[in-house]
């Protein structure tokens, strides 16, 4: 009876037995290290051995009898029992790359994680066994061999490389799916072992025994542009592992360092000219923003020329205020490196300058004053004229912040010394918007602002001051004059034409409207003519 117990207790083989070419259970070339966990996993019933569900990773040989399919992404589908397989410290440091590269392709299996109560077992043992991948990779002590290196990549494309849902679909349902708001609908089910996939990439990607010369075979172009993907994600979390990986990649194969450049290229020209639609802007410009910093001088022309095409026509898109901030980053990154680029980023600020988002129109502003405290006064002098044109338009504008914030612009110390130093020419640009806010604004706060940046003009050059004010009076004079001019010729065709309908009841009186003549022709004439 106690035989009988013990006989069906789950064995760990021995060094011996790991080379026979039978188990116990009747298959040929079984892998020894195939055995259930007598801690964690029971061992499975031969009626769940009869099912495909429940899959065993049989190791890479060909005279194996589990039957084995393999989709087109290259992950498997086992019959037989999803088993764990022992742990690092059970097995001599011999044998540990070898269990590595066995433990990686049974991490090959995908799971459907949209039925949570689906292989419950199956999914836990993977997740339990990718975590031990990730301890072995962060405490190895020797150098990847060729073949780990191959089965890293493909567990990463496996497990991670997948279409998204609204990539497939036509606009029209990508709006209606924006119109959600559904924060859990964002979230990736199958987060638990995405996580720990991109952790061991991290891992691997980041560790010295990483040798990039032989990784980069297949930490390839492809590779790279799938990884660059799966920035649409809508999950954060995913997001910010992308991030992480994707900068140290650049950081540590310096050949891809070009083509990842062109490829985050390629996704801001497709974002900004065809879709209008991407989830990871923000993380790329994040990346950007580190590359920019490490730029050595003098910049080069690919990469003033990546400021003008892709970073400056970023300012456009209706959603830029999802990564504007970075955006922003990586614009102060160039101007402070080069000075002279800040007429070029000032005047492409102007192009793409919004008219009728305020809140746009607000982010805008404090950009230009960062922009300005790194610009120099030559470089200030060739594009002051349109960008005060432009922040006159912003003083007198109704929304009370666009109004707050360009007068704001007169609390930075740099920016009024290039003011000061220019006052002559924008003293004269500025003067008229100022006075009408101090006459008709309806914000009191944009009123006392005014009053306050009015009063700095004054004490700059008073007579330049008086100059302006004696003008602003006879502009509004004159304009009172032609007001008053065109009221008392409307009143004059007014009276004409009730003067002609009641003399002449059947004829039309045709009154065309000009500035400088006034024109009355009978009906019977207009139907001559």
């Amino acid at each position: 009876m106690i035989k009988q117990i013990f006989g069906k207790l789950p064995r760990k083989p021995s060094k011996s037995s790991s080379h026979n070419d039978s188990n116990p259970n009747g298959e040929g070339g079984a892998n020894p290290y195939h055995v259930p966990n007598p801690t964690t996993i029971s061992k499975p019933s031969s009626k769940s051995n009869s099912h495909g569900a429940n899959g065993t990773i049989p190791p890479p040989s060909s005279n194996n009898r589990a039957v084995n399919q393999v989709n087109k992404d290259g992950s498997f589908q086992v019959s037989g029992a999803y088993e764990a397989l022992p742990s690092f410290r059970d097995v001599p440091t011999s044998e540990k790359p070898n269990l590595f590269v066995k433990k990686l392709t049974m991490c090959c299996v995908v799971f459907d994680f949209t039925d949570p109560s689906k292989n419950i077992k199956e999914k836990e043992i993977k997740r339990q066994t990718l975590l031990e991948l990730v301890d072995y990779i962060a405490t190895v002590s020797t150098k990847f061999t060729d073949s780990m290196m191959q089965e890293i990549a493909k567990t990463a494309v496996v497990n991670l490389f997948r279409t998204f849902p609204s990539a497939n679909h036509e606009s029209k349902v990508l709006e209606s799916l924006d119109v959600v708001d559904d924060e859990e609908a964002a979230l990736e089910p199958a987060w638990p072992h995405l996580q720990v996939v991109y952790e061991l990439l991290l891992r691997f990607v980041a560790s010295p025994m990483t040798d990039a010369k032989l990784a980069k075979r297949y930490i390839d172009h492809s590779f790279v542009l799938k990884l660059l993907d799966l920035f649409d994600s809508e999950d954060q979390r995913e997001r910010e592992y992308l991030k992480t990986i994707l900068h140290r990649i650049y950081g540590k194969f310096m050949v891809h360092r070009p083509f990842i450049r062109k490829a985050i290229n390629n996704i801001f020209y497709r974002f900004m000219f065809e879709t209008e639609k991407h989830n990871g802007v923000a993380e790329l410009l994040e990346i950007l923003g580190s590359i920019i910093n490490g730029f050595a001088l003098p910049l080069k022309e690919e990469h003033k020329l990546f400021l003008v095409r892709a970073l400056i026509p970023l300012h456009r898109p209706k959603c830029a205020s999802a990564y504007h901030q970075q955006l922003s980053y990586c614009i102060i990154q160039f101007v402070e490196k080069d000075f002279k680029l800040s007429d070029t980023v000032i005047r492409g600020m102007l192009k793409y300058w919004p008219v009728t988002n305020s809140s746009k129109e607000v982010m805008f502003l404090g950009e230009l004053e960062e922009v300005l405290e790194a610009t120099q006064a030559a470089e200030f002098q060739r594009c002051m004229v349109p960008l005060f044109r432009r922040i006159a338009k912003c003083l007198n504008s109704s929304h009370f912040q666009v109004a707050e914030r360009a007068l704001f612009l007169w609390n930075n110390d740099h920016v009024r010394s290039l003011i000061t130093q220019n006052i002559r020419v924008i003293m004269p640009i500025v003067f008229p918007a100022m006075e009408r806010n101090t006459r008709g604004h309806w914000n009191q706060a944009v009123q006392s602002l005014t009053l306050n940046v009015r009063k700095v003009l004054a004490e700059t050059d008073q007579a330049l001051f008086d100059e302006c004010l004696a003008k602003f009076e006879e502009d509004e004079a004159s304009v009172g004059e032609v007001v008053a001019k065109r009221e008392a010729t409307w009143k004059r065709l007014e009276d004409l034409a009730g003067s002609k309908s009641v003399a002449a009841s059947s004829e039309a009186v045709l009154v065309s409207r000009f500035s400088s003549s006034v024109t009355v022709a009978s009906g019977k004439a207009a139907s001559g003519s």
